[in-house]
Formats: C-alpha cells, structure tokens, sequence
C-alpha cells in the first residue's frame, strides 16, 4: 500500500459482543487514531450472519453483509478483523485473506491453539501483519509484551490468571457470596458467563491460552491436547474456607515453565499464597506473571474480558498492521517475535511426571481407624503427611477430613488416592487442589 493512501479500510467479520466495541473504539477514538497513524482507520465493512440484533451501536446499513467472502474481496477492505471465534470457517477467512494481501487481526484463542502457526507462516510468507493480542488478556498488552519489552531476555516461566469467568465465581465464593451452582447462575445473568459455561470453567478456554503464551514466551510449540487441564466444578466453600485458614487464596493457574528438557504447562485450580500478587486479583480480571532470567518477575494486570477491554486490544492490532500497510515494508516483527521457522516443536512433560504439594479433602465414614488407613496408603506410595484437619461435623455419618501433604509425585498421589477411593469409609471422590509455594522461583 502506498504510504499516500488517504485512509485504512477495515473489514469486521462477526458483530457480537467485541465487534461491537471494536466499532465503538474505532467511531470513538478517530481522532486520536488518525493522529497517531497519519491517516484515519476506517471501518470499510461488516460481516454477520445476524444483521437485525440491536448492539448498541449504529452502523451504516451498507456496510453490512452475510457473506464474509464478500468483505474479504472488498477493495476497500485492507486488515480483516475475524471475531467470529471456533476453527471453521474462521481458519478459512484467514487463508483467505492473507491470500488476498489483507493483513488480520484476531481474538480467536481456540483457532490460534490449534493451527496459530500455520496461519503464523502464511501471514510471514505474504509479508502481512497477522495480530491477535486480543487472544489472551483481553485488555492485557501480554502479547506485545513478550514480543517487544521482554525480547531480549530469556523466560523461564509464564503462569496467571487468564479467565475472567472462573475467578470471579472463585471470588465470590472466597467472599462467602454463594456456592459454585449459585455464583455461576449469577455470572451468567450478568454476562461473565456463557449459556453453557464449560469452556471456561472446565479449564479449556485458559488451555488455550497457555499454548500462545507459550510460543511467545519460550518459542516452543506445544499441542494444546498435550496440556494438563482441571476445572473449578468441585471446588467448595469448604475448601475456601480451610484456604483461607492456612493463608492461601484459590485461583485457576494456568502456568508453564521451560525446563531445558521439555515445557511443564497445566491448568488447575491451586492455592496461592495470600502474599502473591496474583492471591489478590478478583472478579474477571487477569494477571499474567513472567520470570525473565535478566528481568527477573514482572506482572502485567487488568481487564480480561468484555467488550471494551477486548476491543481496545483488537484496535491496537489494527493500529499496527495500518503502520505497517502504510510504510509498504511489511510488519517489523513476525506473529510470535520470531520466525516460525525457529519455533521449536517440544514436548510436554506429563503431570504424572511433576511434583507438588497438595491439598486433599476426603469425605470418609465417621469411624475409628480412617485415618490410619488414609495415612497407611499414603506412605505406601512415599507420601509424607504434613497436617490433618477435620473441623466440621458429621452429616449422615460421613465427616471431611482434610490432609496437606509434602512435596510428592502427582503419578504417586494418584496411584494412592485411587486405592483410598476404592475403600468403603470413602463416601466421594477425593478433592485435589495443588499448593503453589514455588512460583516464580525458576
């Protein structure tokens, strides 16, 4: 594109929740965008299948199409903007795009996961920006963080907070302000939660994540399959309440540290310590945390979700790949800081592999020696108790017993609580949470 071009045309494709703000962004801020870039960034077009829904937003109505093969044609369209979210037909917009010498832009974290760097290669063989700092963080630079501020360092470990709807439930319910099954039926009357909530409370959405975090921050490949994944659906108040007692506040990590012999990446609920910063992180915020070698722990805090937020993020993108549109040179640095061609494939090491303390809850018949045997199992497989509490009163005869232990291997602990789970005192599943002393001590 010559740099005379009087304006840059933007084509959206999906005009839910976070198109909308993006045209929000765009209509309110034009005057500062066009100061910074020179020229005004324009929105050229509108792909959804839904043109009738109120978004609060007013859109010229020719600018609206079904057909996001249209806008991708358009040529007056130069960055395409793909909102829509999934892996088809989305990952086919992007092809086609780049194809079509449209640089784009993207929040979709699920598409990125799974074939980032393939779609990564077209976008550096065609020499077109390719952005997706909306992916994680939502109004998080993270993404340009690890790109730029922290380029000449060498990471060792990424871990945070990336999903917005867990901890707010985790919020609440640290708060005392209801159980699990209330919490979310309020999040999702306020919109933090979808219909159907899995994707974030199961630990798939911050799964996601992580793998990007990853190649930004290790530039290591991994497959999002190959990531150890729990959920937040069995947490209680009562494990609230012993977190609080013994100092600790629990969150859903997402955390990877590059070992020199593969990448540790999981996404589990795990007590904090009430001193970290990320213990006092609440509602839908994120916080991501990275231990720089040089740099040392740095954390990069604020809104992970929601229209505006996520909105800001996709402009900023779009800012960017306008620079690079306008100068004709091609963007400065490729989708992950480096090329995809330097990427390297690593494996993930199995959980069953890493070590950790834990807390267990157990719900046991209220009899003597049900203990002993919880104990006896345990130091069976090398398991070394560090305390043993048991508040709460008996409700139809079975009583949670809750035990801390020491550092053990989680293919141990396994191996252990499933020979607890067999035993007849054992009325429910165990409950593992992970205790998190160690973070950022790489």
């Amino acid at each position: 594109m010559a740099a005379s071009k009087r304006a840059v045309g933007v084509g959206l494709i999906g005009f839910g929740t976070i198109g909308s703000g993006v045209v929000r962004v765009l209509r309110d801020n034009a005057a500062e965008i066009e100061e910074k870039l020179g020229v005004p960034l324009v929105l050229a077009k509108i792909a959804d299948l839904d043109l009738h829904s109120d978004r609060g937003v007013k859109v010229r109505k020719k600018l609206l199409t079904r057909d996001a093969r249209e806008l991708i044609a358009d040529p007056a369209v130069d960055i395409v903007v793909e909102l829509i979210g999934g892996l088809q037909p989305a990952k086919d917009f992007h092809l086609q795009a780049l194809r079509a010498g449209k640089a784009v832009v993207s929040a979709n974290k699920a598409l990125l996961s799974e074939h980032g760097v393939e779609l990564a290669h077209a976008a550096e063989r065609a020499s077109l920006s390719y952005g997706f700092e909306a992916s994680v963080g939502g109004g998080i630079p993270i993404v340009r963080t690890l790109k730029e501020a922290t380029a000449g360092d060498r990471n060792l470990e990424v871990y945070g907070i990336v999903n917005g709807t867990a901890n707010y439930i985790l919020s609440e319910m640290a708060a005392g302000a209801g159980k699990f099954s209330e919490v979310l039926a309020r999040a999702q009357a306020m919109g933090l939660a979808e219909a159907d909530p899995s994707y974030d409370i199961d630990g798939f959405d911050s799964q996601h994540k992580l793998v990007i975090l990853v190649a930004l921050a290790f530039g290591k490949r991994i497959k999002a399959k190959a990531v150890h994944v729990e959920g937040i659906r069995e947490i209680s108040g009562i494990d609230m309440a012993y977190a609080r007692e013994f100092g600790y506040t629990i969150k859903l990590l997402a955390a990877a540290r590059d070992t020199g012999d593969g990448v540790e990446a999981r996404v589990h609920p795990a007590m904090v310590p009430n001193a970290h910063l990320l213990a006092q992180v609440s509602g839908p915020f994120n916080a991501v945390c990275v231990q720089g070698r040089a740099l040392g722990p740095s954390v990069y805090y604020g809104q992970g979700a929601g229209s505006m937020p996520t909105a800001t993020a996709v402009v900023a993108d779009l800012m960017e790949a306008a620079r690079a549109l306008l100068g004709g040179t091609g963007p400065q640095l490729p989708p992950y800081g480096r090329k995809v061609s330097l990427l390297q494939r690593e494996r993930v090491i199995a959980m069953a592999e890493t070590s950790h303390e834990h807390y267990i809850r157990f719900l046991v018949v209220d009899e003597p020696g049900v203990l002993a045997m919880i104990s006896t199992i345990l130091a069976g497989e090398g398991i070394s108790i560090a305390t043993v509490s048991q508040h709460e009163k008996p409700l139809r005869g079975a009583v949670p017993v809750v035990i801390r232990t020491h550092k053990a291997k989680e293919a141990a602990l396994k191996r252990a609580l499933a020979k607890i789970a067999r035993r007849k005192q054992c009325r429910a599943l165990p409950v593992v949470i992970r205790v998190e002393e160690s973070l950022g001590e790489s």
